[in-house]
């Protein structure tokens, strides 16, 4: 996976370098793979590397993530923070009584009813957001890109232990700069390619990484431990992307290495064998082929209310579901 980081950022370099000698359809090429790149160490490469890092050097590790933070433009910590700490906890939750949910990336999130939200706007509007987001950090140079008072997120989540709090947001703040100094090299290198390649690219990666994790829970039970994800198992699909199709398993097991998916398959078979979950026929990006997909959200269930009323004979009670 650090290959695969250092080949990313090599080729995007590339492309900028080269992108006036390119006709209009290498630009658009261009595009493509650079999507292609950034989306895959999303869900895959940075991913992995939130839950387990690669390395037993802090130092290492506090290295790898200033240089994905470039790859995915975005600070790795902060990635590390809402995903692992906020997704995994809540995992896609729906509203509480406050009207609210507590998985900030949750697909019931800003929805109308007890309903997912529709995938085009989760996807577009959660990525103008996290696009905004993330411009508003790297513009922060009079704070040195310090985590600020208004990400409360961000705050909230960080680490309570004063020492280890501390690390966290230093983190963010050295992704963050690493962000911005890239992003000066690639302006000086070809601010044409920057605007019309780089911004594009990345915007098609937030909203492809927000379909990906739309279909890893749409249609499943948040409140049920083994039916909350959608799982896709084909062999050549796992194999290209380290497991990310085990996606059950994953939050099952959200600390194991990549390669102990199957096993926890196998480990939790009968508690996955005897409910209804979801297992797709398509990876999460294609989740929209899907079409005969159980919503299993959508199943009704039961609340009982007794009423009693005594009187000097007899009891009757009354039993109310819905």
């Amino acid at each position: 996976m650090l290959g695969l980081s250092i080949a990313q950022f090599l080729t995007t370099l590339f492309l900028a370098i080269r992108w006036q000698e390119w006709s209009t359809f290498g630009r658009v090429v261009s595009v493509m793979i650079l999507t292609a790149m950034t989306v895959y160490n999303i869900i895959v490469v940075s991913h992995l590397f939130t839950h387990t890092p690669w390395f037993n050097s802090a130092q290492f590790n506090r290295l790898v993530s200033m240089f994905n933070s470039i790859n995915i433009g975005q600070s790795v910590q902060a990635y590390q923070l809402t995903h692992v700490r906020n997704h995994h906890r809540y995992n896609n939750d729906r509203k509480g009584l406050d009207g609210k949910t507590k998985d900030a990336s949750s697909t019931f999130r800003d929805s109308s009813e007890d309903e997912h939200l529709g995938v085009l706007r989760y996807a577009v509007f959660g990525a103008v957001e996290s696009l905004l987001s993330i411009s508003r950090a790297l513009l922060s140079v009079t704070r040195l890109w310090r985590v600020g008072a208004h990400e409360q997120e961000l705050l909230g989540l960080a680490a309570k232990t004063p020492i280890r709090r501390a690390q966290e947001l230093r983190q963010i703040q050295l992704d963050r700069m690493a962000h911005f100094m890239a992003i000066g090299l690639f302006l000086a290198i070809s601010w044409k390619w920057f605007l019309l390649c780089y911004l594009p690219a990345f915007f098609l990666s937030l909203v492809l990484v927000n379909i990906q994790n739309y279909y890893e829970h749409y249609g499943a039970l948040p409140e049920n431990t083994y039916a909350n994800s959608v799982s896709y198992y084909g062999r050549i699909y796992n194999m290209l992307t380290f497991n990310d199709g085990y996606h059950q398993e994953h939050h099952l097991r959200p600390l194991a290495h990549w390669t102990q998916m199957p096993k926890i398959r196998m480990d939790f078979s009968n508690k996955l064998d005897e409910v209804e979950r979801i297992v797709s026929p398509v990876p999460a990006l294609l989740g929209v082929f899907h079409r005969s997909r159980k919503q299993l959200h959508r199943q009704p269930t039961v609340t009982v209310i007794s009423l009693t009323v005594e009187t000097d004979t007899k009891t009757f009670s009354k039993v109310a579901g819905h």
